[in-house]
């Protein structure tokens, strides 16, 4: 539950981005994206989002239309300096979505959030990523060559998109990013703290094997209110092929 007011309502700026604003909307939902991606991948949801519900998009630095700014490294600065962004955009009930690296992102940006503006959001929902209590049981690669990094990665995440791996030039572009992604993933450290008193739905893919559905449970210990687990068809990106039955479930939790 909100606490308390920000000063004003901002439609969007560097770091959020609400591409069809909805003033009557009751939620504002902020989406976190995945390693290596950005808003884009968002874009498909507001075919399917409920009228009640304003989508924001989280701009993070180093991609799209933010290229020529350096990526981050760490998850707690970045926190740090998304909760002061995010700070005046949250006059009205706040939800957050993350997938993969922006779940643990959003996790971290609550956090920040209830410790300096005592607020909470109304619903956080996690997708394809560990609980974040758990350490992460692969080596890390984000150090490795650009050589080995890539094939590291693709064996554990599946294959890169085509494009990437025939553009050298494109690739010169993407790699720093990724890298810089999976460093804030796998330097990320867990400081204990009480559990959120907001709802966790937790979205995983069954053929995942990166993020088990045993892990994912593990998010409930991260909240003392309600919590759900859903598994769909697919592997860690599934959230591609089923963009809309996602973003039922979020307008079920969100109505």
């Amino acid at each position: 539950m909100i606490n308390s007011k920000p000063l004003q309502t901002v439609v969007s700026d560097d770091w959020i981005s609400c591409p069809r604003p909805n003033p009557r909307a009751k939620t504002r939902l902020f989406c976190f994206p995945y390693a290596g991606s950005g808003v884009a991948t968002f874009y498909p949801w507001l075919a399917h989002i409920s009228a009640n519900v304003e989508l924001c998009f989280i701009n993070l630095p180093g991609r799209e239309t933010r290229l020529r700014e350096a990526p981050y490294t760490q998850l707690a600065v970045l926190a740090e300096t998304l909760t002061e962004a995010l700070y005046k955009f949250l006059d009205k009930p706040f939800a957050f979505f993350g997938h993969s690296m922006g779940a643990l992102i959003c996790f971290e940006v609550v956090r920040q959030i209830r410790r300096r503006y005592t607020l909470q959001p109304a619903h956080i929902f996690v997708s394809a990523h560990r609980a974040p209590q758990i350490p992460d049981p692969n080596p890390p690669l984000h150090h490795l060559s650009d050589e080995n990094f890539l094939e590291t990665l693709q064996h554990r995440y599946g294959p890169l998109p085509a494009i990437l791996l025939q553009d050298s030039e494109l690739m010169s572009l993407f790699l720093p990013i990724l890298r810089a992604d999976l460093t804030l993933i796998e330097t990320y450290l867990y400081q204990k703290d009480a559990p959120l008193s907001c709802p966790i739905s937790v979205f995983g893919g069954k053929h995942d094997h990166i993020a088990t559905e045993e892990s994912l449970s593990a998010w409930q210990a991260q909240t003392c209110d309600e919590f759900n687990l859903t598994m769909f068809a697919g592997d860690h990106f599934y959230l591609n092929k089923s963009s809309s039955l996602l973003v039922q479930q979020l307008n079920n939790a969100l109505s």
